[in-house]
């Protein structure tokens, strides 16, 4: 069964920010994945984790179909995002900041936590983010969690980077015989972000902090960056080869 340590008296925002324009598969947030539209997938499974945990949830877009499309999923909102925060040179966090604010003055209220769904990466759980809830709440002093992927290459084994005189190196020093001896390192796959408040009022523009956390997905899961994973990630729906279910 699945757990929950939420106190009762913690306010939680979900947030899906989903811009219109993508240079890399145009209009893909909204692009049909195995019979249903991708930004459908983060709805989904933010509805069900706010029925757990009584979370708003919210949409960050600049366009009119995406909004139209997250309507027909339950999910609506007036916010509006600005211009500049809606082109691909636009930061993540300040855009999840803003809407932030939006919430917090819409809602009359202050959130404890924020919980953002990135709408490329749709391959989580529930019981991934109810677990990697647990994990920040248990942590007083963690600014942030984020999903990750053990890497299938290792800096310290494979991954080479250009040196002095025009010769290449290991990116980090180390002297292992396989991949397995050497330090885990991870990818992250951006599909989900849990960020405290107090990251915010630091004013913080990386999720990468000296107090961040890590939640290790035991499944696959990636971001759809290229034209080809999009077909990959429709391939594993569409055919049952995901091993798990969303």
């Amino acid at each position: 069964m699945i757990s929950s340590i939420l106190k009762s008296d913690m306010n939680l925002l979900i947030t899906i920010c989903a811009r219109g324009g993508s240079k890399g598969i145009p209009g893909k947030n909204i692009r049909p994945i195995a019979g249903k539209p991708l930004i459908g997938y983060s709805i989904e499974v933010a509805r069900e984790f706010s029925s757990r945990y009584n979370a708003d949830i919210t949409l960050s877009t600049d366009d009119e179909t995406i909004k139209s499309v997250a309507n027909t999923f339950g999910l609506s909102t007036s916010y509006q995002r600005p211009e500049d925060l809606a082109s691909d040179t636009a930061g993540k966090i300040p855009t999840i900041a803003l809407l932030l604010e939006f919430e917090e003055r819409t809602h009359d209220k202050q959130y404890d936590f924020v919980l953002d769904l990135d709408v490329t990466s749709p391959l989580r759980t529930i019981t991934d983010l109810v677990e990697a809830f647990e994990l920040i709440q248990k942590d007083n002093d963690a600014l942030n969690l984020f999903s990750v992927n053990y890497a299938n290459r290792n800096p310290y084994f494979n991954m080479v980077e250009l040196k002095d005189k025009g010769y290449f190196g290991l990116v980090k020093k180390g002297d292992f015989s396989t991949r397995q001896s050497a330090p885990p390192v991870f990818d992250m796959n951006a599909s989900f972000y849990f960020y405290r408040r107090t990251f915010f009022d630091q004013k913080l523009t990386s999720s990468i902090t000296d107090k961040s956390l890590v939640y290790i997905m035991p499944h696959v899961c990636f971001d759809l960056d290229h034209e080809t994973d999009f077909e990959f990630m429709e391939y594993l729906l569409v055919n049952d080869k995901l091993g798990f279910e969303l």
